[in-house]
């Protein structure tokens, strides 16, 4: 009988992470679930046999024992979602805080990047060789929304960061894909929706890790480059 394909989720306590590893967990992979607070993983889990992974993707040591207490506990990894990031609050260049604005890319760009970089030293050295790669874009990579210039600027990066991946990893059999997210509702978005005199439409978080378990099920040998899942009438076509 071969063994449930393994898949570490980043960003696992809350929003999109959490609704993407159960959806994983409820499909029968062996999901470890990455994330700054280990008792909002453990939520996540629930009753299932989940891999609990406390880390701050923004600390290379952490992100890389994390990784390695994977692959020791499963012998290989087969899919990253590399989905953890932050946003700032909404500001003109001028009014941005430049710590913040420092604090948004560590997160969304150098905290990709540290696991893109572990799972790829992973899935490089195991054999089979390969793997697959999901980073969490953003309809923000592709046209931003007023006063978003931290949160716009590192999911721009990211496409970046999409592309080197998968040109470098085709030697290896390493596949990376993105997923675009357009006004999924998690608690925190929905709340702002809610609040907000100019709310736009949302989507079922539900749709995303569907989304995102179809990309990490493909065949070797198949990809999804780029994918935005996003709520059918909110403003992006005609918004950028």
């Amino acid at each position: 009988m071969a063994q449930a394909r393994t898949i570490i989720v980043t960003g696992a306590g809350s929003g999109i992470g959490r609704a993407t590893a159960r959806r994983f967990l409820a499909a029968g992979w062996r999901v470890g679930l990455l994330g700054r607070r280990a008792d909002a993983l453990r939520d996540t889990a629930g009753d299932a046999p989940a891999l609990i992974l406390p880390c701050d993707v923004t600390d290379d040591a952490a992100v890389d024992a994390a990784f390695d207490r994977a692959h020791a506990a499963w012998g290989r990894l087969d899919v990253l979602f590399n989905n953890a990031g932050r946003g700032a609050d909404p500001v003109t260049p001028d009014a941005m805080d430049p710590a913040a604005f420092r604090d948004v890319i560590a997160v969304n760009v150098t905290g990709m990047f540290l696991c893109a970089r572990a799972a790829f030293r992973v899935m490089r050295a195991q054999a089979p060789q390969g793997g697959r790669i999901i980073n969490n874009g953003s309809i923000s990579a592709h046209a931003p929304r007023p006063g978003s210039v931290a949160y716009t600027t590192s999911k721009h990066a990211v496409t970046g960061l999409t592309k080197s991946l998968s040109l470098d990893g085709r030697p290896f059999g390493i596949a990376c894909g993105q997923i675009d997210i357009g006004n999924a509702a998690t608690e925190l978005l929905s709340q702002v929706s809610t609040n907000s005199p100019n709310a736009e439409p949302l989507m079922d978080v539900s749709v995303v890790a569907d989304a995102v378990l179809h990309m990490a099920g493909l065949p070797q040998g198949a990809n999804v480059q780029f994918m935005t899942v996003m709520a059918t009438n909110m403003p992006f076509i005609g918004r950028g």
